[in-house]
């Protein structure tokens, strides 16, 4: 492997930092949907709502106060200003946390468009120095060419590897953004619908008074 890199030449070495970068970016994604998993409660988003039907913003508070789930926090959020403007505090809160699973993916897609290009550079430098090789050389000796054609496949194979690699991860993770989205979506929906139940009841009671 070390004399595969070494016959890449020079465009090897800012590609190995683009696979260490990604690497690193991809790991640290993946502890962070562990633990994003690890702290889901949907048991305890169920039974937030049930509360909410009835008003008990006191037990709501008991129950969640130890809670790391997203959607909890995003919900509590919008109780804790459902006098004012929950579902704009909602969406602030959501958006939070979109911005906060969205984090380094930027860097993915950059490499994954970097890598392939620095393979091309690659290759480019590759050809160049095969042909100056054979103008020195001359057409009887082509062996003198091969370490430049070698130099300019090395690089684009290493390059088109770097992206494939990045590819499976980067939509894995564009996924479950998406999906976590959607599931904000569904509860603070929810959440809405009960709390505007609960105000048009208590309207209800009122008028009958």
């Amino acid at each position: 492997m070390i004399d595969i890199f070494i016959s890449g030449g020079p465009v090897m070495y800012p590609l190995l930092a683009c696979s260490v970068i990604v690497l690193t970016v991809i790991i640290e994604r993946i502890f962070f949907w562990i633990g994003i998993d690890r702290r889901r409660d949907k048991s305890l988003v169920d039974e937030v709502l049930e509360l909410c039907q009835d008003g008990d913003w006191e037990s709501v508070r008991i129950k969640t106060q130890a809670s790391k789930d997203y959607i909890i926090k995003i919900l509590i959020t919008g109780i804790l200003h459902r006098e004012f403007s929950m579902v704009k505090a909602m969406e602030s809160a959501a958006a939070e946390q979109i911005k906060r699973m969205r984090k380094y993916m930027g860097i993915i897609d950059t490499m994954i468009t970097v890598a392939p290009l620095l393979g091309i550079f690659g290759t480019v430098i590759g050809i160049i120095l095969s042909f100056e090789a054979l103008g020195s050389a001359g057409i009887e000796h082509p062996q003198v060419v091969t370490s430049g054609i070698a130099q300019a496949l090395i690089t684009t194979a290493a390059g088109l590897g770097i992206a494939i690699l990045s590819v499976f991860p980067y939509n894995y993770f564009n996924s479950r953004v998406e999906k976590s989205a959607l599931a904000i979506e569904k509860y603070a929906t929810s959440l809405e619908i009960v709390y505007d139940k609960l105000v048009s009841q208590r309207e209800s009671k009122r008028d009958q008074k």
